[in-house]
């Protein structure tokens, strides 16, 4: 008579894991996936057509999701602009740092304000420059200051390097700066209502006219 063999026990029910907790992530992971999905829309639509369902949907995470990470969606505009503009300027810096001279990387910067392709980064930068009110977010119109600030230290920066290198010769490099920023916005916005008509070529040319301007170029007796 053999052995009865040892039952065994029966195996506890494996718990179905949901699916928020497989796929959990950091908060600035999360937060940085949601802003890099608005990035794409409101150059598309622009910021006034991009609710919160646009972001989740674009997202692939729920409206609760996006709601939990940011109050509204200038805060989500707020911080997909900061990535924009920092990847836009990061590779005119890079430009600029190759150029042999201050002049040559100074004409670099004028040529990518203005391209085919630049449309979506200047529509985008209007967008986000009327959507703060000072009156109602501090914090948002602080952001703002801070990006226009940045801008104008990188115009700066490279005007300071063609005189340094004897390339310009300028007496007034803050008035300069100021009216060079000023050009490019008037120009971009002009460019984006062809009203009336622009070419890049031409907000090019206008920018370099700027620039002979009032970066008075050194002669070999000066």
């Amino acid at each position: 008579m053999t052995a009865a063999k040892p039952q065994r026990s029966a195996k506890a029910p494996r718990r179905a894991v949901a699916a928020a907790e497989r796929t959990r992530q950091p908060t600035e992971v999360r937060r940085r996936l949601i802003v890099e999905a608005a990035v794409p829309l409101i150059a598309e639509r622009g910021y006034a057509s991009v609710g919160v369902r646009d972001v989740a949907a674009a997202a692939g995470v729920s409206v609760g999701t996006v709601t939990y990470h940011f109050g509204s969606v200038q805060e989500i505009l707020s911080e997909a602009m900061v990535l924009h503009i920092e990847r836009y300027y990061q590779e005119l810096s890079e430009a600029a740092e190759q150029a042999g001279s201050g002049a040559e990387a100074l004409r670099l910067l004028v040529d990518a304000l203005f391209t085919e392709d630049t449309d979506r980064h200047w529509r985008m930068w209007f967008d986000y420059w009327h959507a703060g009110e000072p009156a109602t977010d501090e914090a948002f119109a602080r952001g703002q200051a801070e990006r226009y600030a940045a801008w104008h230290r990188q115009i700066r920066a490279l005007a300071e390097r063609g005189v340094a290198d004897g390339d310009f010769s300028s007496d007034d490099l803050d008035g300069f700066t100021v009216r060079f920023a000023a050009l490019a916005d008037g120009l971009a916005l002009q460019r984006l209502r062809q009203s009336p008509p622009l070419s890049t070529q031409d907000a090019r040319c206008h920018l370099y006219s700027l620039v002979e301007t009032e970066l008075t170029a050194r002669t070999d007796h000066d």
